[in-house]
């Protein structure tokens, strides 16, 4: 045996193991149900309350919306179901459960005498402004329009069977009447349901409906039975009779063909008629193509419905759309939103969500216990930016960017480098030319005065060599100013250690000869022998040559290079000095620290021999402050961030030379120039002073 249904959409039926012989003219629920989830995402709304009737229909009708709503991010705030015979008492908790809700949609999944309950109950509360989205069952309903509770659905909208046209129907039923109809029983239902009448023989008495003559005149009624193009149901059993008259015709056509004369019995016509019904694919007068796929089902289409309140109070189903499950995703559901109405008659599309959407620059965080509809918006972290809405996380900034204020888009980061144009690298600058104008204003008066005693004691010539080293020690301040690039990063630190180790070099020096000149009074020493000035020179060189092959060896091996630092200052690009292998840069500051040391030395040591001017003195003093200041360098420069690292070591060579050249210079230039009086042999030699060297 089979069955043609016209009617059952329950999406259970489409299970061939368990209703194999099962077809039918009417769509699978399962299409519609992802229908009305698709219609909710289209208009924005992610936070809906849910009704079905408690039975196959609605049940498995729910079971597909809830599915394919949570795969598109729809949340239902609560899910309930009832049965029309149910206790008011449990229609009267699923009522509070609504008022309750926040959702202002209601997706219903209910037979039509259901709807009818829930209706009623709608209206007794005077609940009204929720958006409904019905089904195909109620939402193409005449009767509900005309009920005085038709207000509570303005705005409606839903799925229905697209309207049909059966050609002669209209006229047939014209002009039929039950009393001569073939069919006299089920013509009467029908006679009796248009006229809102009971025939006499099946009126009980207490029917307060009005007697059926069977003459009334159907021309001049105006009810949606009359119109054949708002009953597709009458275009499903036409469907399904012509279905079943093809497959008679096949078989009928192939035991002709195929020499079958042998009788068939019912069974076997059952049989055959089932399986020619499935291959069956036939176009009807009306061009709507007729065929089953494997589960028994017709191709799905429907027409999407909207409740348009009129003036005169005449509720109108305007067709603003189509649902088309065979088109690609993206076609599947076309709209004319132009021409929709909404709850209270309102043009403007309802909001149905748990929480507004997150704009972008910001994330979502979900509320702990509750859907994931419902979220807070979490501003994006510096240097990540998200620029979409609702974004789910931020996105970090490629290194060499960094997020703007409104967190939405990554911008370039500034480049900073301690430059001439900065406030600090122009001091330094300043600060640097002044140091060596002054130490070439002291080589001035030196040359000027060069006969003099003050001048010529303890060896000129290491004082000019020194002058000259603390004018390269000023200059070579200026290499750390300015955009690092591979010449000046190899330059800067190779001139610095090596012009401090001449100026270090030259001090040690003019130590030496202080100390070797006392020596040198006692008798028989030949420390003057040992320690002449060409020897001297050899000192300087020799001390120098070290701090150089120790700069080769460092650029050889591992040499500094600019590098972009983004890690020193989060929204900004550092343009630093990598210092290439720290050991060779540890090595040339600890050449210059071991000279430094030793000079210190020999400069306490004689710093209280007898002399009027005793230049062991001044040597300790500034070797006190040039070792003060580079000790206090070390933990400066590497707490310092970006630029004033290199600042720190700016301050520090130029501190060191400002020390070295007052500490050393200076008070013989005031003498020279304020005090020439003591500018004489006599003055500085003393009663009890050796000859100087």
């Amino acid at each position: 045996m089979y069955q043609i249904s016209y009617f059952a959409t329950c999406a259970c039926l489409s299970d061939k193991t368990k209703y194999p012989s099962f077809l039918r003219t009417i769509p699978s629920d399962y299409y519609q149900s992802r229908a009305l989830a698709h219609l909710v995402k289209y208009f924005g709304w992610t936070w809906v309350g849910a009704i079905r009737t408690n039975s196959d229909y609605g049940n498995n009708g729910m079971a597909t919306f809830t599915e394919t709503a949570q795969q598109l991010g729809i949340c239902l705030e609560y899910s309930v179901s009832f049965f029309r015979t149910d206790p008011s008492a449990k229609i009267q908790r699923i009522i509070d459960i609504i008022k309750a809700s926040t959702s202002k949609v209601i997706v219903t999944f209910l037979a039509r005498a259901d709807f009818h309950v829930l209706l009623r109950e709608f209206s007794y509360y005077n609940l009204s402004g929720y958006q409904w989205i019905g089904s195909e069952t109620w939402i193409f309903d005449s009767r509900t329009a005309e009920m005085d509770t038709h207000h509570i659905l303005d705005g409606a909208i839903g799925l229905s069977i697209p309207k049909a046209h059966v050609t002669g129907l209209r006229e047939f039923v014209l002009n039929e009447k039950p009393l001569n109809s073939s069919n006299n029983e089920l013509f009467t239902e029908f006679w009796e349901t248009l006229f809102s009448c009971k025939f006499k023989e099946l009126k009980s008495s207490s029917d307060i409906q009005r007697e059926c003559t069977g003459h009334e005149d159907m021309t001049g009624v105006q009810n949606s039975f009359i119109d054949m193009s708002l009953m597709p149901l009458f275009n499903n059993v036409y469907k399904g009779v012509y279905a079943v008259a093809h497959a008679l015709h096949n078989i009928l056509s192939c035991n002709k063909t195929c020499n079958r004369n042998v009788p068939l019995d019912p069974f076997m016509v059952s049989f055959l008629v089932l399986q020619h019904i499935r291959k069956i694919h036939f176009t009807t007068k009306e061009g709507d193509e007729v065929h089953f796929d494997e589960n028994g089902d017709p191709a799905a289409k429907y027409d999407i419905i909207n409740w348009q309140s009129r003036e005169n109070g005449v509720v109108e189903f305007v067709t603003v759309g189509l649902y088309n499950p065979s088109l690609v995703p993206e076609k599947q559901l076309n709209l004319q939103n132009k021409s929709l109405i909404w709850a209270r008659n309102s043009k403007q599309v309802p909001v149905s969500v748990c929480s507004e959407k997150c704009p972008p620059g910001t994330r979502k965080v979900l509320q702990k216990g509750r859907p994931v509809c419902c979220y807070d918006c979490i501003r994006c972290a510096e240097g990540e930016i998200s620029n979409v809405t609702d974004s789910v996380t931020c996105v970090r900034c490629l290194p060499e960017f960094w997020s703007n204020e409104r967190r939405d888009a990554c911008i370039k980061k500034e480049v900073v480098f301690l430059s001439y144009e900065d406030i600090m690298g122009a001091l330094l600058t300043a600060a640097s030319v002044f140091g060596a104008c002054m130490t070439i204003g002291v080589i001035l008066i030196f040359f000027k005065y060069r006969k003099t005693p003050i001048v010529r004691a303890n060896n000129s010539e290491l004082s000019f060599l020194l002058l000259f080293s603390l004018i390269l020690c000023f200059l070579c301040s200026l290499t750390f100013i300015g955009q690092p690039s591979d010449w000046s990063c190899m330059f800067r630190h190779v001139a610095f250690g090596i012009t401090f180790v001449l100026c270090i070099s030259c001090l040690l020096g003019k130590t030496m000869v202080v100390l070797m000149a006392f020596r040198a009074t006692r008798p028989g020493s030949n420390v003057k022998k040992w320690f002449g000035q060409t020897q001297q020179r050899l000192c300087v060189t020799a001390f120098t040559l070290i701090q150089v092959n120790i700069c080769i060896i460092w650029l050889t091996t591992s040499p500094p290079f600019p590098f972009k630092n983004f890690k020193e200052i989060k929204d900004k690009i550092t343009l630093e000095c990598a210092l290439g292998s720290v050991v060779g840069f540890w090595a040339v500051l600890g050449y210059i620290g071991l000279l430094a040391i030793l000079c210190f030395i020999f400069a306490f040591l004689a710093r209280k021999l007898p002399d009027n001017f005793n230049e062991a003195k001044f040597i300790t003093f500034s070797m006190l402050i040039f070792c003060a200041v580079w000790i206090t360098f070390v933990p400066a420069y590497v707490s310092s961030p970006g630029k004033f690292s290199v600042a720190v070591e700016i301050f520090a060579i130029l501190a060191s030379s400002f020390g070295l050249l007052i500490c050393i210079f200076i008070p013989k230039c005031y003498i020279i120039l304020m005090k020439p009086e003591k500018n004489t042999k006599k003055y500085m030699m003393g009663k009890k002073a050796p000859n100087s060297l």
